[in-house]
This record gives C-alpha cells, sequence and structure tokens, in this order.
C-alpha cells in the first residue's frame, strides 16, 4: 500500500485537516502519480459542505490535478515515469456504455456513472454512506493529497510550454467551459455571452475570446468591469441592468449566439434569455440544483434553447490542454500553501476572488512531518 497525506474533511460542518491513509498501489493500466498542484473549485465546497446530499466523509476534495509520473503498473505504455500528467474530475468509467464508447465518458450510463475524482461515484444520496463503490474500492480521494492512482485512459498530457501550476484548473474549468463551446460550435464572429466572472467565468472569456467570438461578461460586481476587459471581454454589462437590456432587446429578438452561465448557486436566467438570437442556446455549468422557471413564451417564439453541459470528455480535456498551450491561455491563478485552504475556500464562497487558488503540494511536507 501507499502511505498518502491529505487534507480531509470529516464532517460537513467541520475544516480540513490533514490526513493519513493508504492509496492501493497502481494494478493493470493505473500509474502512481506524484501530485504538484491542486486547484480549488467551487465544486470542492459544494461537496466538502454535503450540499449536494452525497458526500461521504472522511472527503478529500481536488479533481484539478497536476503531477508527475512516478510508477506504471502492468500494460501502462501510455505514459512512462516522468511525464509531466493532469487528471481531471474523472479516474475511471465503466468503459463499455454507449456513451463511454463514442468518448463522453462525462456521461457514462453505467450503474453509477463514472467513478468520480474524490467522493467515489455519483451515488444517490441513500446509497452514498458506506463509501463502496461498483468498481470494489473504497470511497475515493483526490487531488488535495500528495499521490494519486489513476488508469492511465484517464490521464492527460500537460503541453509544453504550459505553466504546471497554471495548467491544473484547466483540468476542470477549462473543460467545463471548452466542452459547451465545442459542441454547440462557438465560432469566429459569433456573439457570445458570459455569465459570471470567477473561476469558470474568467476562463470562458478568455476560451471564447481565443476561438474568435466576441465575448460580453455578465457581472454582479461594478469592480470587475477593467478585470473582464483585460480577460479580453469586448463588452461588459452589469447584471442589475439586464432587465433594462431585456426590454432594449424585446423589439430586436436578441443579439447573441451563444450565452453561458458558470454562475455556481441558484439563480434566474429569464433576463438572458430575451438577449439570445432565435435558435440559440443557453447553457448552464456553473449549478447543479434546480433553477428559477423560464419564461417559455421568451422560449417559444423564437425557438431559443435552455441547456446544460456537463464537465468534459477525456479528449476535450487533452483538447484545450493543447487549446491553451497553443494560444498562450493560461487562468489567473494564485498558489497557496495547503495550510490556507480553508481561507482560500471561504473567499471562494463568498465570490470575493478573481482568480483560481491553486494549492502547492509540496506544502504538504510540513504536515507529514509533523505527524
Amino acid at each position: 500500500m501507499i502511505d498518502a497525506i491529505g487534507y480531509a474533511a470529516k464532517h460537513s460542518f467541520s475544516r480540513l485537516k490533514p490526513l493519513i491513509f493508504q492509496r492501493e498501489p497502481a494494478g493493470p493500466g493505473e500509474l502512481e502519480i506524484e501530485i504538484l498542484y491542486c486547484g480549488v473549485c467551487h465544486s470542492d465546497i459544494h461537496q466538502v459542505k454535503n450540499e449536494w446530499s452525497n458526500t461521504v466523509y472522511p472527503c478529500v476534495p481536488g479533481h484539478e490535478i497536476t503531477g508527475r509520473v512516478t510508477r506504471a503498473g502492468a500494460g501502462a505504455t501510455k505514459f512512462k515515469v516522468g511525464d509531466l500528467v493532469g487528471v481531471g474530475c474523472m479516474i475511471d468509467s465503466c468503459r463499455s456504455c454507449a456513451s463511454c464508447q463514442e468518448g463522453n465518458e462525462q456521461y457514462c450510463e453505467g450503474p453509477n456513472s463514472f467513478l468520480a475524482t474524490y467522493n467515489g461515484p455519483m451515488l444517490p444520496a441513500a446509497q452514498a454512506t458506506t463509501g463502496a463503490n461498483m468498481y470494489g474500492r473504497d470511497n475515493t480521494y483526490g487531488g488535495y493529497s500528495d499521490v494519486i492512482v489513476v488508469r492511465e485512459e484517464f490521464v492527460v498530457r500537460i503541453p509544453d510550454g504550459l505553466d504546471p501550476a497554471a495548467a491544473a484548473p484547466i483540468q476542470c474549468a477549462g473543460v467545463t467551459t471548452f466542452s459547451p463551446m465545442k459542441h454547440w460550435g462557438v465560432k469566429a464572429g459569433d456573439k457570445v455571452g458570459v455569465i459570471g466572472l470567477g473561476g469558470l467565468g474568467h476562463m470562458a472569456v478568455k476560451l471564447a475570446r481565443a476561438l474568435g467570438a466576441e465575448v460580453t461578461a455578465f457581472t454582479t460586481s461594478a469592480d470587475k468591469e477593467g478585470a473582464a476587459v483585460a480577460l479580453g471581454a469586448a463588452h461588459v454589462e452589469l447584471e442589475k441592468d439586464a432587465k433594462a437590456q431585456m426590454e432594449k432587446m424585446a423589439a430586436t429578438g436578441g443579439r447573441f449566439d451563444f450565452i453561458l452561465s458558470t454562475v455556481p448557486e441558484k439563480h434566474d436566467l429569464n433576463p438572458f434569455m430575451v438577449l439570445l438570437k432565435r435558435d440559440a442556446t443557453l447553457v448552464v455549468v456553473g449549478a447543479l440544483e434546480p433553477l428559477a422557471p423560464v419564461n417559455n413564451q421568451q422560449v417559444a417564439f423564437h425557438r431559443r434553447s435552455v441547456a446544460g453541459s456537463l464537465i468534459g470528455s477525456i479528449a476535450e480535456q487533452q483538447e484545450v490542454l493543447d487549446f491553451c498551450a497553443k494560444h498562450r491561455i493560461a487562468p489567473d491563478i494564485e498558489i497557496i500553501p495547503i495550510q490556507e485552504v480553508n481561507a482560500a475556500m471561504k473567499k471562494v464562497e463568498a465570490g470575493d476572488v478573481r482568480f483560481r487558488y491553486v494549492i502547492d503540494m509540496t506544502s504538504l511536507k510540513e504536515d507529514r512531518e509533523a505527524v
């Protein structure tokens, strides 16, 4: 067994604290990876606080991982020891259902969906109490730790020229916003709206701009206008003015080809529906809870669509990393030691950051030496 250390929550109301645990060594087709950096995602906060009612404790969060291969199991040939690699939200899936066979592992139709990097598979709350899952493993532990073991098919290569620390958030924030843009065909010349300017939103602005779109950022904070322009937004609209925009756009039928909502909590989509052109789509990626009802008049009379999208496939994860390297795109990050993660999470939850926190996992050595 591998002796590992990470930061875990033991209850929905507890702070993250050091936890010594064990991982199984790399089996056939698996890789052992030393974790170098891990991003702090808003999903980590939802999961730690059991806001989706499926958390298995102890919970070691983290699914935006950059690391280095230290050992390959039998038959694992995709990477070699020393390679710089990335791990995102999934570490396995059934690999046999239609979605997996089509390369859409994030929509795995197996008994428990894909195997999440932490908190095990996507189990209903009634089943998510023992830590058991269909793969016969204990509850999975994520990237707020010093080592992880992953099937090689769920590991991606960090391209040359991409800062390893900045590459970490691309594993989730990058692919989660890139995947729907690709699926709905965002292209050069399109007018794209991005709702929210947090970890997901600021990457969405950068990626849409690199795809050649004219980007409008919608934010609740007037002091983020300058930051949005610096990210590549051609226009910035305050959400409090959305009602006025609705009235103005009602006569024209809208002007956006695509709108992406990255807000990580319940919010009203209606002020933005009228901003869509006929046949255009608003996609929600930030919130997983029920949202306010949409006025179907604004949908039906212009054949608009409201849709959702979940993270991205492994192929898209590699594609967005390569795209970011090619276009010299990276998330705005602040590197912190693991000992500051609880304070960082509070700031993320309060919306008091304009970047992605990334944990330097070498800081875990301090805790290992203390135990």
